[in-house]
């Protein structure tokens, strides 16, 4: 190596070290602003909103300043003109991304945003617990039209709807969501109308009874042991709406619990616990920078999708942790792990609610969220008009209509958010769930008898290896072919629910 090329190389190196701490500043401020959003949603008093919202809208506003500014890309520029190897390179990639897009935004309205949506929060829970979709939609017309702005900064000339999806998922675009959701909906139509017309005779009330809070608390605890959560870098509370947040060294899980649901509170907490179980497996050296953050939304999703289904719904599953729920509820001491695994996979003829779905209607609910928010933030449709095209969406897809706001546009916290492109990456973490579990058992073998002994250090080892430890060290389509050896693909996802629904409900053709 030449002289010139050494002292190249140091002040490529001394330019990045710069960069790097400037952008571990700036994700402390946005982790700072997630545990201040956590205690809004779980402990803050009622009357904490204002305050908070000037809080959040702080922390926005430094947290853009920090990236937006030209410090940020100055080093950025320098960065891009270096040779680097793959890790830094991935950190400007990533870094330089949010820098576009932010620096498209002023920051004004960012501000505006942050404070609407910390405000936003507290309207429609109270809405939703009034049943008035009325109170709410002043609320979501302004965040329409405010995000609907953000996006026209950001690429004027691109559909603002796929702006804001390539927020939660940027590396695969709006036409691949649409064209995975309609191969859903092809799919599962079908598949759920002959479920509909077979005679089966499953067990669908395996858990029925009620169940006290502070019992089911135990339990919800008793299901993260048994899956091995890090008690010393989280901690378990409740929310109206079930959520995980944090970070590789303090990830929590949030879940609900209604006396008459005791598996909707299983099935919740393992959900989120497979969210902060990848949190938990991003690498300690990378907090602070895009290689110790999670690879966006899809993948995040199919982590929680996998342990709630692959994992939470098997048979081996309940051959493991029913004994414990019956140590539990002795009301429950008849109850077979067939029978409870035959209730865990029932399929709702009359369900209104999207966390209360079954595996494969589930779905639905997403394509029903698509499409109104779509048309939302494109103008063809008013927000006065949501609950009515709504309950429509609700009769014509899956044959039941909401009589309350608070089982219909009310139920998902979502929009309070501002998240619009958010609601298609539960269904694009569920397939590519399917595709990580085959890619996991074509090199570990058949998961069942470890599933069965309670045994998850395989599969868990397995999704630290192909999946966590990378953080966003590569785009989606990268990090799925690298883990699984094959493009992204509903295939496996298909043919999973295919084999187990046609099995259950005895099929032919399945």
């Amino acid at each position: 190596m030449s002289t010139d090329q050494a002292r190249s190389e140091a002040a490529a190196s001394d330019t990045y070290d710069e960069f790097e701490q400037r952008v571990r500043r700036i994700s402390n401020v946005s982790n700072a602003a997630g545990i201040l959003q956590w205690d809004q949603e779980v402990v803050m008093p009622d009357e904490g909103t204002p305050a908070r919202a000037q809080q959040l809208s702080t922390l926005s506003s430094l947290g853009h300043e920090l990236l937006t500014a030209d410090e940020t890309g100055e080093l950025l520029e320098e960065l891009e003109a270096a040779d680097l190897d793959g890790e830094r390179a991935a950190v400007v990639r990533e870094v330089r991304r949010r820098y576009d897009r932010a620096t498209s935004v002023p920051q004004e309205l960012v501000e505006e945003i942050s404070q609407t949506t910390a405000n936003a929060h507290p309207t429609w829970k109270r809405a939703r617990e009034e049943d008035d979709f009325e109170q709410f939609a002043p609320t979501l017309e302004t965040l329409v039209e405010l995000k609907r702005e953000y996006a026209n900064h950001i690429d004027p000339d691109a559909d603002p709807y796929a702006v804001l999806f390539a927020e939660y998922e940027p590396y695969l675009d709006l036409e691949a969501a649409e064209r995975v959701l309609e191969r859903l909906r092809d799919g599962l139509v079908p598949l759920i109308d002959a479920i509909e017309d077979s005679n089966a005779d499953i067990e669908t009330n395996a858990f029925a009874g009620t169940f006290e809070d502070d019992d089911q608390e135990a339990l919800a605890r008793d299901v993260l042991d048994s899956l091995g959560y890090d008690w010393g870098r989280g901690r378990l509370d409740t929310a109206p709406h079930p959520f995980s947040s944090g970070t590789q060294f303090d990830a929590r899980v949030t879940t609900r619990f209604e006396e008459d649901d005791l598996l909707g509170s299983i099935t919740s907490t393992i959900h989120e616990f497979g969210h902060a179980n990848y949190t938990l497996g991003l690498p300690d050296e990378g907090y602070g920078t895009p290689l110790g953050e999670a690879r966006d939304l899809s993948v995040h999703e199919s982590q929680s999708r996998l342990w709630e289904n692959h994992v939470g719904r098997s048979r081996p599953f309940w051959e493991h942790f029913l004994p414990i729920v019956r140590e539990r509820f002795s009301s429950l001491e008849d109850v077979t792990p067939e029978a409870a695994y035959e209730s865990a996979n029932q399929v709702y003829d009359d369900n209104l609610i999207r966390v209360e779905a079954d595996e494969l209607t589930y779905h639905l609910h997403i394509v029903i969220r698509f499409e109104i928010e779509r048309d939302l933030i494109s103008g063809d449709l008013a927000v006065e008009d949501v609950p009515e095209v709504w309950n429509d969406k609700y009769e014509e897809y899956l044959g039941v209509r909401p009589e309350t706001d608070a089982e219909g546009c009310l139920q998902d916290i979502h929009w309070s958010h501002g998240s619009f492109g958010y609601f298609p990456t539960y269904s694009l973490g569920s397939v590519l769930a399917a595709q990580l579990y085959a890619a996991a058992e074509a090199e570990l073998g058949a998961l069942d008898d470890r599933i069965e002994n309670g045994e998850f250090d395989d599969l868990n080892g397995w999704l630290r290896e192909n999946v966590h430890r990378h953080g966003k060290r590569y785009t989606t389509p990268e990090l799925i072919e690298r883990a699984t050896g094959e493009e992204y693909t509903a295939d496996h996802f298909l043919e999973y629910v295919n084999s187990k629904y046609g099995e259950l409900y005895g099929l032919e053709g399945y």
